[in-house]
């Protein structure tokens, strides 16, 4: 007997949720529908407001959405899967992002990513056996004055080194209290989602904490705006080595 092959192909048609679960989602959904001129348009939101149900976009998710959309499940499928904060596997209560893009990458970021990989025993958008941790390297988070950047659950935590993430992810883990270094207090992934889809943070005091841009992203507006109290910290860098011919620096004028 031939075993079965399998050619990746989904299982159709996608099951659908639990009346009581359904109603509910309808009725937000109706809401999310209602800010946009064009149904359409309410796609994206309406992702994350499937995956805040069950922490991935799933067939019956995408379902979902076809459907109170008018649209296809090819057509949900392909935002679905364009872009990547939505995921299409099951994942942990805490997605940690290491960015590995540039600055980042050259400032550390590699390197704790890779002690990461080792002390969590996971490899790239893996979770954790327990189900809290779901590591992944990620792109540039426009935060590059405060690399290396690690982010958990689109929350920033700046200035990482290897030892600080490694006692992020196990405070993560066992359940203590996590601060961001910017932003609101740290919630699951699925409560992230569905702020993401455009709910009210209804935390005591979540909103009032989202600050604004740390005081490095701002030095260079307060340069320009004439701030006697605005400075730069200077970078380090190679000593000056003079061409040929050329004063050594500090020498010309002496």
């Amino acid at each position: 007997m031939s075993a079965e092959v399998s050619l990746g192909i989904p299982e159709m048609p996608a099951p659908d949720y639990p009346a009581d679960v359904r109603a509910r989602l309808e009725t937000d959904a109706a809401e999310v529908i209602a800010r946009y001129p064009g149904s359409r348009s309410a796609l994206l939101p309406l992702l994350h407001l499937v995956q805040s149900e069950e922490g991935y976009v799933t067939r019956t998710g995408i379902r979902f959405c076809a459907e109170v959309l008018g649209l296809t499940t090819a057509e949900v499928t392909a935002v679905a899967t364009f872009y990547t904060m939505y995921r299409r596997k099951p994942s942990g209560d805490y997605q940690v992002g290491v960015c590995t893009n540039t600055l980042c990458a050259v400032m550390g970021g590699d390197a704790i990513f890779e002690d990461l990989q080792r002390h969590l025993g996971v490899g790239n958008d893996e979770t954790t056996a327990d189900g809290k941790v779901t590591l992944e390297h990620i792109e540039c988070n426009a935060a590059c004055d405060f690399a290396p950047v690690v982010m958990v659950n689109w929350e920033f935590f700046d200035n990482q080194t290897p030892e600080s993430a490694r006692q992020l992810v196990d405070d993560l883990i066992a359940g203590r209290e996590v601060r961001p270094t910017r932003g609101a207090p740290l919630c699951t992934y699925k409560e992230t989602a569905r702020i993401l889809a455009g709910f009210p943070d209804e935390r005591e005091g979540a909103v009032e904490a989202t600050g604004g841009a740390g005081p490095a992203s701002l030095a260079g507006l307060r340069l320009h705006r004439g701030d006697p109290g605005a400075h730069i910290v200077p970078q380090q860098a190679e000593p000056h080595r003079a061409e040929s011919g050329e004063a050594e620096s500090g020498e010309e004028g002496e």
